[in-house]
């Protein structure tokens, strides 16, 4: 696993990446790319459990900090918004030479994969999205929850939210408090999520691609994996979407929260494996429930 700096256009980012492309596998992934979209208040060190699992699978993967987060470029004037987003995922591609990929996204990063993937079908193989906003509309009341959130990043707002987005409250640590306190409390944060916050409470639901996305579901492989005690984005959602997009398959990951793909990465790994080798349902596992 490698980390480095990376510039497009005018907006620094932070790539993590491992594996290689064109290398040879046991799993017949190679040369394959796999790309990880975080959500809010997120970067992309979250997918560290995730990383080098993929990796090993025989793809590369590729995690990135969007504008705004993590170590990227923050402060007034950014575009933090779904559309903006977008644009800058798909620069990304273009900068680290990636045409086609699976594109895996979470929340807000989900609705960024999603309405990616109305815009350029052809360059995904697959999109997976958890707990992800963009499918239906969250409504007045969530959104509203989702500004604060983003908009309250003192020590015990960030305390408070990792409560919620995560299940087993042994895995927020005073260290992972401290740390993402920190980040996003560095320069140009607060204008960066001011941003982000006015945008989700007002206009997040405009971008609604669900509809969108179910004619281009039977071609386009789909997976919904959602943690059975998401509050975030609630699993209701994650049924909805299902009952939306053609050919979707929606896999619940029980005794977690918003944060599936971090609470319980082994099996998160497992079934994303699975699917993108099109034998999905053979890692069984206590607490995987495949609808």
């Amino acid at each position: 696993m490698i980390s480095y700096p990376l510039r497009i256009g005018t907006i620094d980012t932070r790539v993590i990446e491992a594996g290689a492309s064109g290398g040879s596998s046991a799993s017949g992934a190679s040369g394959e790319t796999i790309v990880l979209v975080h959500g809010t208040g997120g970067r992309a060190d979250r997918w560290l459990r995730n990383v080098d699992a993929l990796a090993a699978a025989g793809y590369r993967v590729v995690a990135f900090d969007l504008p705004g987060h993590g170590f990227a470029s923050k402060g007034a004037g950014l575009d933090c918004s779904v559309p903006g987003y977008r644009g800058f995922l798909g620069d990304l591609l273009d900068a680290l030479k990636i045409d086609k990929a699976t594109i895996v996204g979470t929340s807000l990063g989900g609705h960024v994969v999603a309405s990616y993937a109305c815009e350029h079908p052809d360059r995904l193989r697959a999109i997976v999205l958890s707990g992800s906003m963009g499918l239906v509309p969250l409504g007045a009341e969530a959104r509203a929850k989702v500004e604060a959130g983003a908009n309250n990043q003192t020590w015990e707002g960030v305390k408070g939210k990792l409560g919620r987005v995560i299940f087993d409250p042994a895995l927020v640590t005073r260290d992972f408090i401290d740390e993402e306190f920190r980040i996003n409390n560095s320069a140009g944060s607060r204008e960066s999520f001011a941003t982000l916050g006015r945008y989700i409470g007002h206009k997040l639901d405009d971008d609604v691609v669900g509809d969108r996305l179910a004619r281009l579901s039977p071609g386009l492989p789909t997976l919904l994996l959602w943690g059975a005690e998401d509050k975030t984005v609630p699993l209701a959602v994650g049924e909805q979407a299902a009952q939306l997009l053609p050919d979707s398959r929606l896999v619940v990951l029980h005794k977690a929260a918003h944060t599936s793909y971090y609470e319980r990465a082994a099996d998160f790994n497992a079934v994303l494996c699975d699917f993108l080798a099109g034998s999905l349902g053979r890692h069984q596992a206590p607490g995987v429930e495949y609808r």
